[in-house]
């Protein structure tokens, strides 16, 4: 499904986010991408989902090569990835159920199937009975599991979570992580970036490391093995 080719990302003449990374990733696997501040999560995450191209190579998803895509290409590309990040990103003004029905409605999906989604999804995440609350009145965890329910709400192919766990006390990380856990046994390919050890080494799923822009290692049933 995944395919990254030869990947080099350079900024200006000296940076080099990424250096010749080569991965597959299949459909309905569970991967940790685990660096470093700086090593190139982040950057991997940008090539998925068109917001930077590479310098150099190749970045496929499904029957798109990335790269090539213009910029009236992405949104098609976007509507098959949720991408749920550490600080939530939340719209203030609205409630919950308004938050992930707001990802419907920009894709111009009609009330009838908004009304009968969103409540699945927030069931989905445990939420069911936060509808009406504002994420003023919820707490970190409930913040990310709305999060994740917008994320999930087209039904993605691939789920991106970006330091989801980076703002959250040790309850609420778990919480979100048996989430991530069931959303992959749903059938949904999950990338998690996370520089958290614990969690990697609890999954016991493929762990690629990058350190300096580079793949240091790839293994399934990886642990974290940087110090």
């Amino acid at each position: 499904m995944i395919i990254f080719q030869n990947v080099t990302k350079t900024y200006g003449r000296s940076m080099t986010a990424l250096d010749k990374v080569n991965f597959k990733i299949q459909p309905g696997e569970f991967v940790c991408i685990v660096g470093r501040s700086g090593a190139g999560k982040s950057t991997i995450i940008k090539m998925l989902t068109g917001e930077e191209k590479p310098t150099k190579g190749q970045v496929f998803f499904g029957p798109y090569e990335v790269n090539k895509l213009k910029s009236g290409e992405l949104p098609e590309l976007r509507r098959h990835i949720g991408v749920i990040f550490q600080d939530f990103r939340l719209l203030a003004k609205k409630n919950v159920f308004e938050n992930v029905a707001f990802a419907l409605e920009v894709a111009g999906r009609p009330q009838s199937e908004i009304n009968e989604y969103v409540p699945q999804v927030l069931d989905m995440v445990g939420l069911k009975d936060k509808a009406k609350n504002f994420p003023s009145e919820l707490s970190g965890g409930e913040k990310q599991r709305v999060a994740i329910a917008r994320a999930m709400i087209n039904r993605p192919d691939v789920l991106i979570a970006d330091e989801p766990t980076g703002n959250l006390d040790p309850y609420n990380t778990w919480e979100v992580v048996k989430l991530l856990t069931k959303i992959n046994e749903l059938g949904s390919t999950v990338i998690l970036a996370t520089h958290d050890k614990e969690v990697v080494n609890s999954l016991g799923q493929r762990v690629i490391t990058l350190e300096n822009g580079m793949i240091i290692k790839d293994e399934a049933n990886g642990r974290f093995i940087l110090e």
